[in-house]
């Protein structure tokens, strides 16, 4: 069965072509800090009220080791997370958060190298008051995520396999991968101009290759 370290290994660029757009988070969630490595892992979500982070934090000692927990947060004003929620989230074996709101103390995130990708830094931080969600279906970065969907993340994007996919499409990253590494780059030029001038040919756009085209 697919798990997080064959996944780890591919890039959301490589799976994203064999995902629908909506497995696929929008662009405001990015890494947090600047060359973050890349996480995989199975999705543990979590859902924040507006102002409040009370879910979040009780998943860092509920969520199993190898995790990524991903938080539909309620706003963007207030930081679910700050440095030592995130330390201890690392003690505890968690990969990484994806967070569709704010954090906050990303230097102490960074030096720490716990992986963060959110919307952005906000240095309020929330309450601890609301019930919610905890290891539920949520939203987040536009997709629906479900316990146990493994999520891939860098600085590419962010993807979400289903869990009932994951050998699938695990499977035909890793044969596109393969093939990717043994084109050469002359090859790849060689095949891509091709196809580009057997599109335009089709779609009836003559001209010489070097020079200017007209329509017919």
């Amino acid at each position: 069965m697919a798990d997080a370290s064959s996944f780890v290994q591919l890039s959301p660029t490589t799976l994203a072509e064999f995902l629908d757009t909506d497995h696929v988070m929008d662009i405001g969630i990015r890494p947090l800090w600047h060359h973050m490595p890349r996480i995989a892992g199975p999705a543990y979500p979590v859902r924040c009220m507006a102002g409040d982070h009370l879910m979040l934090h009780a998943a860092i000692y509920r969520a199993p080791p190898g995790s990524v927990i991903v938080v539909e947060a309620g706003d963007l004003d207030y930081a679910v997370a700050g440095g030592n929620v995130c330390a201890v989230a690392k003690k505890h074996g968690i990969t990484g958060f994806v967070v569709d709101g704010v954090l906050r103390d990303i230097a102490e995130t960074r030096a720490q190298e716990f992986p963060v990708f959110g919307r952005g830094i906000r240095p309020i931080p929330g309450g601890k008051n609301s019930i919610e969600g905890l290891n539920v279906r949520v939203r987040c970065g536009g997709v629906e995520v479900a316990p146990g969907d493994m999520v891939v993340a860098d600085e590419e994007g962010v993807v979400v396999i289903p869990a009932d996919r994951c050998d699938e499409i695990l499977q035909k990253a890793v044969a596109k991968a393969a093939k990717d590494a043994a084109e050469s780059l002359d090859d790849w030029e060689k095949n891509h101009r091709a196809r580009i001038e057997d599109i335009l040919r089709r779609k009836g756009f003559f001209g010489p290759e070097d020079g200017a085209g007209q329509w017919v």
